[in-house]
């Protein structure tokens, strides 16, 4: 690096002014600092912070402010700039990302006074010039907003708080509102022009997210000339990134990868270039591609919530709640067998203390080899010894998390430790058990305690595993054994209907980032890095100044 492209250079340094006070402003590659001229040199320990810092990364946009807009009379401005001479300012504003309390960001701005318009203008055309050259900054945008998710305020979260920000950034978009399930999908797949994008961005719940995410992914496998019914394929990871603003009942995604469902903050997060790559993990069924799941793949608890909620959709999200407490009080367990690879040559565990937040060490250290395991676990066979386990069991849950899983309700999620981007899944069991000790599992999903310190628990962290429910081959028809038991045979169908009677049903669902899937007999690999987010991943809060920051002093 020559002198010449050091971040800190200095490229503009003025006395302007803020509000009637003078600053000293600086404009570096990386920073953009003014600071208040001292007007004392007595010491106030209690004065609030006179200098500011912002990354030039993190300024949405500049704009030369109108000297007209000062006087409502022409002419009087006028009169008032001829008399004036020299003495006549000129002024800027730049809007910036301010970040509030609990991961929230704003769009704050700050007016700069210039002495001249030609200083003004050159302060402009600088940091103008240092926006245009950040290449990560996505100039178009592709859009799909549904109408009809959670409260069905997606189109006026869009116009009202995304919209005016997209535009104050330059950002030209084309919209498309979703007028049926898998529109966007499907338009996606065949009809989009990704080549004109630099993104694409939803306006919804985790619902619409998994619309953008199946037919973005199905498009770049075709494009590749690869076959996705193939769970032994390499798939190619997507290009372009991908927005959330969040307008659903569950943000469970905007929660892992920003740390809050705020629309404004998703869109800073988008208008600023942020890119957080994460897994996806691809699910089929005999050779037959079934869907794509980022967050959570549940089976037993989870998938009877699910299918019990969705035939409550009436209710609204109480829904949940309402399901949640009858199966909890059903207590099924369901009875199959779990073939998992565990991850090797990675760091981390899924009981570890830390957890993924912005820049982690431990995806930028397992990520760049998710393809050398794969290729090596590719050659092997559910029946070989190898580096294949088996588990056979009664579970009560059967849950694969790709990332935390947290939201408002579990704070730390179902695998607090779990990973967006290192090529992993943490596979978690729950055997059959007490309803009291299942509730204490549960409970620890809302409190600081390890919830996998039962003996009852076991996770694994896994790049592939597959599950086989015991009454089946091929669980197409969903079969009973029904030669165990005369009574089952006679009241078979009878208890599959109505499990008040005391027969527990042989089959749950698999809940797919909430979608039923098909089937319950599953082959899931995981796909390191397979698509990227307009985010950066949890920050963490800034406990201490930092003393190095000559502001600061």
């Amino acid at each position: 690096m020559t002198p010449m492209d050091k971040p800190n250079r200095l490229l503009l340094l003025s006395e302007l002014r803020v509000r009637d006070t003078a600053y000293n402003v600086s404009l570096s590659r990386s920073l953009l600092t003014w600071k208040r001229r001292a007007s004392s040199p007595v010491y106030h320990p209690f004065r609030p912070s006179v200098c500011h810092r912002v990354p030039v990364s993190e300024i949405i946009s500049v704009r030369e402010e109108q000297s007209g807009s000062r006087q409502t009379d022409e002419s009087s401005w006028k009169k008032i700039k001829e008399g004036s001479g020299q003495d006549c300012r000129q002024a800027f504003t730049v809007s910036y990302v301010e970040r509030c309390q609990q991961h929230r960001w704003r769009c704050a701005a700050v007016t700069f006074t210039c002495p001249d318009g030609g200083l003004c203008q050159s302060w402009v055309g600088a940091i103008a010039e240092q926006l245009a050259a950040i290449t990560s900054r996505p100039r178009r945008l592709l859009i799909y907003i549904n109408p009809y998710g959670g409260k069905r305020q997606g189109g006026r979260v869009y116009e009202q708080k995304v919209a005016p920000l997209f535009a104050q950034a330059a950002i030209s978009t084309h919209v498309i509102v979703t007028e049926h399930a898998n529109h966007a999908r499907d338009h996606l797949r065949t009809d989009a022009e990704l080549k004109k994008y630099d993104g694409v961005v939803c306006v919804g719940g985790d619902g619409m997210f998994s619309e953008i995410v199946h037919g973005l992914i199905w498009r770049t496998q075709m494009d590749s000339s690869l076959d996705p019914n193939s769970p032994d394929e390499t798939l190619t990871s997507c290009s372009l990134r991908i927005g959330i603003i969040p307008a659903g009942s569950t943000d469970c995604i905007c929660f892992a990868t920003v740390g809050t469902n705020d629309p404004v903050t998703s869109a800073l997060h988008i208008i600023v270039g942020d890119s957080q790559p994460m897994d996806v993990c691809s699910i089929h069924h005999n050779n037959t591609f079934l869907r794509y799941s980022v967050s959570l793949l549940g089976y037993g608890f989870y998938g009877d919530v699910l299918t019990d909620s969705e035939r409550k959709r009436w209710m609204g999200p109480v829904r949940y709640d309402f399901s949640g407490l009858k199966m909890f009080l059903t207590h099924h367990y369901y009875e199959g067998t779990v073939s998992y690879l565990p991850a090797r040559g990675v760091v981390g565990t899924p009981r570890d203390a830390a957890r993924c937040r912005s820049g982690c060490v431990v995806c930028q250290h397992n990520g760049p080899k998710p393809s050398e395991r794969a290729e090596k676990y590719e050659t092997d066979d559910c029946g070989n010894d190898g580096d294949w386990r088996t588990i056979r069991g009664k579970f009560l849950a059967i849950n694969a998390a790709s990332m935390s899983c947290a939201c408002p309700r579990s704070p730390k999620g179902l695998s607090p430790a779990a990973h967006l981007a290192d090529g992993t899944t943490d596979l978690i069991l729950v055997r059959k058990c007490s309803r009291f000790d299942f509730l204490r599992h549960l409970l620890r999903h809302t409190n600081k305690e390890d919830q996998f310190d039962l003996n009852f628990v076991e996770v694994h962290r896994v790049v592939r595993f597959r599950f086989m429910p015991r009454h089946c081959q091929s669980d197409s028809d969903l079969e009973l054994d029904l030669l165990e038991n005369g009574k089952r045979q006679i009241f078979g169908q009878i208890c599959r209907d109505h499990p008040a009677c005391g027969c527990a049903p042989a089959y749950s669902s698999w809940n797919c980032d909430g979608e039923i899937l098909t089937h319950t007999a599953i082959d899931v690999r995981v796909h390191c890095r397979l698509i990227k987010l307009f985010a950066r991943g949890i920050e963490e809060p800034q406990v201490f100044e930092d003393l190095t920051n000559p502001c600061a002093i």
